[in-house]
């Protein structure tokens, strides 16, 4: 193929021709820095929504089962029923209730959730956010009062730590011959939670499911179950399936409906970030241009003689096709590569730091996506070629007769 051959030859240029062996190489550098903003900045948007998903499931479940009527008994059936569902993995009873606390005289609103300690783990990923204590300290009483795990802001906020003693309120309250009062309990801080997320953290305290159940005076009653499904991104799928299979009154909702709007936020910002930095590569792809157009206008003599010794428009289209895609290959794979070892470098030794006073995060996560990766490779790829179209075209219709008429 000796369009191919010419292309090449072409990017060589001669002393003379130095100005155009600058642009090229500008244009190479456009392309590849374009190509490496969009690797880099879609793998830290993509380890963002990976870091976050893992806060909030660790917390969350992935799918919770409800009753229309509210707090429903006899869950252990409900829960036998749950499991055959095929992608049901494991499931836990919870109880959710609003709550104030005060320690101090420092008060502040809180969620309480009853938990079994012997199942949440199986579900959730909450052993391992528990910091100076442990799930087990809720199966025993301390001192004569149940134990309670709260969150790590929750703690600075009323100043309770573990050992001291705090009072949860209850607004639904219980009824006196005086009438309707708040219902107060004392329970002992036994541990600390730190989820990184600091809405969670600072709303958030876990009691034993059968204190919640006193307390809160809903028998043998629970709010609903926390499942536990095989692939996080079937969830959606496997909800429909358990609530088909445990019918009326039972319905379920999975952490994509309970966490909907935050992702979809996520996903937008990751097409719009997309779609500003590809203007990057088009930067580079107008360098392309401008180099061809000066390459055809340089190499009109050679054109000429081309044609008069036989070659087809279509063949003088191709030299400087190839001329362009070779531009913006060689700069989609040096950006690719250029990408990738920042990722990799961001990944290992983490040297962008934030503050974790103002964020959640105290370094950028980083997680690549080879969908990504090459989505962003043909997008480059695709607009480059599309660069060489018009001067590749120009260059092809020169008829060698009006080329040579000066020369």
């Amino acid at each position: 193929m000796f369009e191919l051959f010419l292309g090449i030859r072409y990017l060589k240029a001669k002393r003379k021709q130095a100005f155009i062996s600058v642009i090229t190489i500008i244009s190479i550098l456009g392309v590849m820095v374009g190509v490496m903003a969009l690797v880099v900045v879609l793998s830290v948007m993509n380890g963002f929504r990976a870091d976050l998903m893992s806060k909030i499931l660790g917390v969350n479940s992935h799918l919770l089962i409800l009753n229309y009527r509210g707090a429903f008994g006899d869950y252990e059936a409900v829960r036998k029923k749950a499991l055959e569902t095929e992608g049901v993995v494991a499931l836990t009873p919870f109880i959710y209730n609003q709550v104030m606390v005060k320690h101090s005289g420092n008060v502040s609103g809180a969620v309480l959730r009853g938990i079994d300690p012997v199942s949440v783990g199986k579900v959730l990923a909450i052993e391992k956010m528990v910091t100076k204590g442990s799930i087990g300290s809720l199966k025993t009483r301390w001192g004569g009062l149940p134990g309670i795990i709260i969150g790590r802001e929750l703690s600075r906020q009323i100043g309770a730590f573990p050992g001291d003693t705090l009072t949860v309120v209850s607004p639904e309250g219980k009824l006196t011959p005086l009438g309707r009062v708040p219902n107060t309990r004392r329970f002992k801080v036994t541990a600390i939670f730190d989820s990184g997320m600091y809405e969670y953290d600072a709303s958030m305290v876990f009691v034993s499911i059968k204190e919640a159940q006193d307390f809160l005076g809903l028998g043998d009653r629970v709010t609903g179950l926390e499942a536990r499904v095989h692939d996080v991104d079937q969830s959606d799928t496997i909800s429909r399936a358990v609530e088909k299979r445990l019918g009326y009154p039972y319905w379920t909702k999975d952490w994509k409906v309970m966490n909907r709007s935050l992702f979809a936020a996520l996903k937008l910002e990751k097409i719009t970030m997309f779609v500003i930095l590809t203007m990057i590569v088009l930067v580079g792809a107008l360098n392309i241009i401008s180099t061809l157009v000066m390459v055809v206008m340089e190499k009109t003599k050679d054109i000429a003689v081309l044609r008069a010794m036989g070659a087809s428009s279509r063949s003088v289209m191709s030299i400087f096709i190839f001329q362009g895609l070779m531009v913006g290959l060689i700069g989609t794979v040096t950006g690719l590569a250029s990408g990738l070892v920042l990722c990799r470098l961001l990944a290992k030794y983490k040297f962008i730091t934030l503050p974790s006073d103002v964020y959640y995060i105290s370094t950028l996560p980083v997680r690549v996506e080879w969908m990504d990766v090459w989505f962003v490779a043909l997008a480059a790829v695709v607009i480059s070629f599309l660069a060489t179209i018009y001067p590749s075209w120009y260059a092809s219709r020169l008829h060698p007769a009006e080329a040579l008429r000066y020369e």
